[in-house]
């Protein structure tokens, strides 16, 4: 179209045509805006119903059964000593009386510690119903009601199942006294071998391949296969972290090349064989994030530091990895992430989904905070999604604090380096 045939165009056209753009720009962007409001709302939906069962009432029941006349509407754990000790006889057998008066006789033990011993030896209080925190605000009345009804026996209480005996108590069979503990520590100590073993081989390949490989087909090979281990599902490096880590080189990730007893554990179902295995996991991010952070660094930083006299290696160390440290720990932050929170391919090494022996190395058996989710959602009883709800929220800290802490060495790497 020649220049006199751009002056005879109407001007209605460019008006019109402007127009039209203008209105389809406002469409998308209320399109993506609705998506971002979607999103925040399913994320604030899945943080308060979290958040909805990590607290409320619970209904009680005492597993004494007492002649109301004998404690006369006190409850049982003021009783005075005298009256806890005559029910202690009451209900165990004269030898294990006894036993336990050797142990440390009961004239030196406080009303206390015989209500202590006095739940040890009988049993603890049950839990037999619980309510959600939106139930026990709103419906309050109602529930006292149906306590009175249902379960006449039962002592109802506000509690939170987030408390400092379940942060640092094992796991136990009874829901009243289970614990994190021992989930906290695998899942700290699995994470722990990840990152040490994932981030500098993922660095190290990610400057390999940008900064030294050329473009020959092995390496064009080598990433592509890079490129599709990134979407393998997580429960197939489970099947390969098996077949290797717990299997083929089960007398090293057991720690019997080493001379440690792993006893239960030497079948290599150890925090090591699920620490390698997240490592394998994670390793493909690492390094296709590591190589769009080493690319996004401007070529002429590069050719400034050659014509300086540097090194390749001089410029790779000095100039490149600074700049781009960022993004490499930011695409190191999102895959610890991953790994942080996985279950299918532990499960499949090897967790254990019931233990109550704290790790003490690499070479122990463990279980970590998702397989206990995991374990808590798949019992019958109500109590245990509690207690699933509110190992979440300690899953989601101290996730938060890993992120948290990553991003501040990020922060304070990218502007020393």
């Amino acid at each position: 179209m020649t220049e006199g045939q751009n002056d005879r165009r109407p001007p209605g056209d460019y008006s019109a045509n402007l127009t039209l753009r203008h209105r389809i720009g406002k469409a998308w962007r209320v399109i993506f805006q609705a998506s971002t409001l979607i999103g925040i709302f399913a994320l604030l939906l899945l943080i308060l119903n979290i958040i909805d069962r990590s607290f409320g009432y619970v209904a009680v029941e005492s597993p004494f059964d007492l002649d109301p006349q004998t404690t006369q509407g006190v409850p049982i754990e003021e009783l005075p000593k005298e009256e806890l000790l005559a029910i202690l006889e009451q209900n165990i057998s004269r030898g294990v009386y006894r036993r336990l008066d050797r142990e440390k006789p009961f004239a030196e033990r406080s009303q206390q510690e015989v209500y202590e011993v006095l739940v040890a030896e009988i049993g603890d209080p049950n839990i037999v119903k619980t309510w959600t925190l939106t139930e026990s605000l709103f419906n309050r009345s109602a529930i006292q009601a149906q306590a009175r009804q249902e379960f006449p026996d039962a002592k109802l209480q506000f509690v939170s199942w987030i408390d400092r005996n379940f942060i640092t108590s094992q796991q136990s069979s009874e829901v009243e006294k289970a614990g994190i503990r021992t989930a906290i520590l695998g899942s700290l100590w699995t994470i722990a071998i990840t990152i040490l073993v994932a981030f500098p081989l993922g660095l190290g390949a990610a400057i390999y391949l940008e900064e030294y490989a050329g473009n020959h087909p092995v390496n064009r090979l080598i990433q592509t296969n890079i490129n599709n281990l990134a979407g393998v599902p997580s429960i197939i490096y489970g099947m390969l972290g098996l077949a290797i880590f717990v299997r083929s080189l089960a007398s090293i990730t057991s720690g019997a090349a080493f001379g440690v007893d792993g006893g239960a554990a030497m079948n290599g179902r150890t925090i090591l064989s699920a620490g390698l295995t997240l490592a394998l996991l994670i390793l493909p991010l690492i390094i296709i994030n590591g190589q769009e952070a080493i690319r996004s660094v401007p070529a002429s930083l590069r050719l400034a530091s050659y014509g300086l006299g540097a090194t390749k290696w001089q410029t790779v160390w000095y100039h490149v990895l600074p700049n781009a440290i960022p993004g490499i720990l930011t695409g190191t932050i999102l895959a610890i992430s991953r790994a942080f929170g996985e279950t299918a391919p532990l499960v499949v090494v090897g967790a254990a989904t019931y233990i109550t022996m704290d790790p003490n190395g690499p070479f122990s058996r463990f279980t970590t905070l998702p397989i206990q989710i995991y374990q808590w959602t798949a019992r019958p009883q109500e109590a245990y999604r509690n207690l699933a709800a509110a190992t979440i929220v300690v899953l989601l800290g101290l996730l938060l604090t890993l992120n948290a802490t990553a991003i501040f060495l990020r922060n304070r790497y990218s502007r020393t380096l």
